[in-house]
Formats: structure tokens, sequence, C-alpha cells
């Protein structure tokens, strides 16, 4: 079985490397890069799901859906979306309905930065800001109820823009597990990498 690990806004594959390091199912473990998603088309979420969805339907055998953040958002949707496709999702910092305060803030941040700095992520400055608004209408709340998975909801212990969202969606999701990674911010496979590695080859294996 294939495990799909699609790494968060500002990330790249290469974020997953320790992670991947620390999981025993190294041979079956894909991580997509999201900006090839995108590459000569219009940047926004709705292409960068497309992608996703093309991605997985080239994988006859279902799969292990793993996502941080942006990942995760692209996560939960394909698993509400292809409940037959998905053995088991995990969501790693990822809001079900979009915080439209924090992400106007991102995108003030974004604007004070300068374009250089987005040149090692795939995106222009402006493609990135771009996509950040494509996400502002983004509610999966009234959907959660049709994902039939197991699903692990984990985030870091000093993630407090997200830790909320990570409470209630353990809430929401009947069945669901949660882990809390002392220690770990926002993104935890770079921050925690061989904890997080551990946690998903055991949630993996039990499925």
């Amino acid at each position: 079985m294939k495990h799909i690990l699609l790494h968060g806004l500002g990330q790249t594959p290469e974020s997953w490397n320790g992670t991947v390091k620390a999981m025993k199912m190294q041979p079956d473990i894909l991580c997509p890069d999201l900006s090839e998603w995108l590459r000569e088309k219009e940047v926004c979420y709705d292409t960068l799901y497309h992608g996703l969805g093309v991605f997985c339907s080239q994988i006859s055998e279902p799969i292990n859906l793993c996502g941080l953040s942006l990942g995760g958002v692209l996560a939960l949707q394909y698993g509400i979306e292809n409940p037959g496709k998905v053995n088991s999702l995990v969501l790693i910092g990822t809001q079900y309905t979009m915080p439209k305060k924090l992400l106007k803030f991102q995108n003030i941040v974004f604007r004070c930065m300068p374009s250089r700095m987005f040149a090692d992520l795939g995106f222009s400055k402006k493609e990135f800001i771009g996509l950040c608004k494509s996400m502002f209408q983004i509610n999966f709340q009234n959907r959660l109820k049709e994902i039939t998975c197991p699903v692990l909801v984990v985030c870091g212990e000093k993630d407090r823009a997200n830790k909320a969202a990570a409470l209630k969606l353990k809430e929401l999701l009947p069945g669901a597990e949660i882990a809390i990674i002392p220690n770990a911010g926002h993104e935890v496979n770079t921050d925690t990498p061989e904890e997080l590695g551990k946690l998903l080859s055991d949630f993996f294996a039990k499925r």
C-alpha cells in the first residue's frame, strides 16, 4: 500500500526527509512536489486539488494519505470525496474551515517579504499570495461526516493557531485519534521528524 505525504505551503518534498527516514515503510512512501501540479497552470487551490486527484488516480490500490497544513486541507477534501480510495487519513496542523483573519494577516506578512524569498518554493510572490486568497471560502465542516476511514489528527504542542481546530476535528470525527506532539510548532515534520515518523509508522501499520 502506498503512503502519500503532502507538504505544507512554504515547504518542499524535502521537508519530509527526516520523517521518512524514521518510518518503516520507506519504499512505499511518496512525497509529491505540490508546485509541480501548478506548473504552467492557474495558481489556485482548485488547480492544486485537481493535481492531487490526477496523482492519486495513477495508484490502483487504496492509499494512506497524510498532509500538513495546506497538504492537510487537500488530504481532508480528498478523503471526503473519495472514501473508497483512502484507507486512512492523517491531518497535521490542519484547518477544516479557513480562519479568514489568519489568512489575511499571513498575506500582509507575505506582501512585506522580498520576492527572492519565494524563489525556492516553486511560486512567485504574486502566485503565493493568490494561492492563499483562493482558499478563503473553504469550509468542510458540514462534510466531515462523509469521512469513513480511520483518522489521526496531529498538532504540535506549540502550534497555537491550529490546536483548537485539531481538538475540534477530533470531536467532529467519531473514532478519530489525536496526538499532540511535545516541543513541536506548526511544522511538525521538520520540528520533530523522528517522533512524527514513528507515530505515522505505528498508525499506518494498524490499517
